[in-house]
């Protein structure tokens, strides 16, 4: 039996040729079909070159096994989840690679009402079946129908923030090339239907498969001076930039200056709170004291998540919680299937300032004194369990607090950290920050990567 290294811990990612193949997307279709037995399947992809290959090889081991297919067509990944709830479908996937190099590909797959299937289990037994290839054909095919449901999406978006309540401000997108532009038109048409007053600059709008600016990943530095300068070119009140699929959404301020979204969650678990006194809020355990105190002084209740989409929604739907984010920017909404969405923090942003007359900067400016951070850094390591075993031993007799839940967590009073394994990257993930002292965070952010001889 063959092994599928494009299995990921929540997801499918692999190379193109040598992990995934036109082959592998027809297999991982009937396997999908065979393993949670659904009558009716959403399919999109995004814009890479590969992506509609794949994506009718995979409905063709969909239609083989006896499913209905709809295919939406070139879309970011929360088009597919919120047409797999939308049309009452029994699964979604979404054939996209993100933001991984131009030679990968990959998808991403739900359930009926857009719910994560669970990795252990179902993912790992559409993965099982996908190896074996022994399929139960049934003696009839599925079909294949077309539907444009990016009217009813933009319509699910907007119906997070009030348009009437929107200044006239002007923001900067930058659609990388991806996947975005189009939804992001249909947002904009919209909102403009109902009166807002809103500016758009328009950068990479278009989708393009050959990404000529580069693959579309704006959580890497070298790819936001360009965002950042036509922030300030164009004097916008702040900027937005997504990832090729665009269910992460990144932040600039007005004076061009990323935003690192850690402090995008606390915002946006301000703003949840404020029209949900005392509701729960989901956060990652990267960096956790700026939402934690934000969600207490607003009297919600804050509640720890393992990283990654799977864990989140998890926890999302068995606390109801209103929201959920991780700071690699990643927004989760109740009222959203419980799915993460690159489209609705923009707009809640914008209607914040526009209700506040305050300047995104100058919404965060305070958290980031109050609660600096290192922002996260990422390195290769031969052998990370003995990395985070040696800064354990190194580290323990300061800490007053150690934890194992996502990696290692270590508070020591005034500053803490976390380090832990990539789910989905060849990495070592490492955050530090403090209460209030941005010196400590470098001076410990040195120290722990001298121990860990990076």
């Amino acid at each position: 039996m063959r092994s599928l290294t494009c299995f990921k811990a929540y997801d499918i990612r692999g190379k193109l040729g040598e992990e995934l193949s036109t082959c592998i997307a027809y297999d991982i279709g009937a396997a999908f079909a065979q393993s949670l037995s659904p009558h009716l399947v959403v399919v999109g992809g995004d814009v890479r070159e590969t992506s509609e290959e794949l994506k009718n090889s995979l409905v063709d081991g969909l239609t083989d096994m006896g499913v209905d297919v709809i295919d939406i067509g070139m879309c970011g990944t929360e088009e597919i989840y919120f047409a797999t709830d939308y049309l009452k479908a029994d699964g979604g996937i979404e054939v996209t690679a993100s933001h991984n190099p131009i030679t990968y590909n990959g998808m991403k797959l739900v359930g009926a009402g857009s719910r994560p299937l669970d990795p252990e289990t179902e993912l790992a037994d559409i993965k099982m079946l996908a190896e074996n290839r022994k399929f139960l054909r049934p003696d009839h095919a599925g079909s294949v129908t077309r539907q444009d449901i990016r009217a009813a999406y933009a319509a699910k978006v907007l119906s997070f923030i009030d348009p009437a309540k929107m200044k006239p401000l002007k923001i900067l997108v930058n659609a990388g090339n991806g996947a975005a532009g189009p939804a992001f038109d249909e947002i904009a048409r919209q909102l403009h239907a109902a009166g807002a007053r809103l500016e758009f600059i328009r950068m990479d709008h278009e989708p393009d498969s050959s990404f000529p600016n580069g693959i579309p990943n704006p959580l890497i530095p070298e790819n936001q001076p360009r965002t950042a300068a036509a922030v300030v070119e164009n004097g916008a009140d702040f900027g937005v930039a997504w990832d090729g699929d665009f269910d992460r959404c990144f932040f600039f301020d007005g004076a061009g200056r990323f935003i690192d979204g850690y402090y995008i969650v606390g915002l946006l678990a301000q703003t949840a709170l404020l029209d949900h006194p005392g509701a729960t809020i989901i956060h990652d355990p990267r960096m956790i004291w700026n939402t934690q105190d934000i969600v207490a002084k607003a009297g919600g209740k804050a509640v720890q998540s393992r990283t990654g989409h799977a864990h989140i929604k998890a926890a999302m739907r068995e606390q109801n919680a209103i929201y959920g984010g991780e700071m690699s920017a990643h927004h989760y909404f109740r009222d959203f299937m419980f799915c993460d969405s690159g489209m609705i923090p923009w707009l809640m942003v914008a209607e914040l300032i526009s209700v506040t007359g305050t300047s995104l900067a100058d919404l965060v400016v305070e958290r980031q004194a109050a609660f600096p951070g290192s922002g996260e850094r990422n390195f290769e390591i031969d052998d990370p369990a003995a990395a985070l075993q040696k800064v354990e031993n190194v580290l323990r007799g300061e800490a007053r607090a150690i934890t194992h839940d996502d990696g290692l967590s270590m508070d020591f009073g005034n500053w803490r950290m976390n380090l832990r394994s990539s789910s989905t990257e060849p990495l070592v993930r490492l955050n530090i920050e403090s209460r209030g002292d941005a010196a400590l965070v470098e001076q410990k952010l040195a120290e722990v990567l001298e121990i860990l001889g990076v």
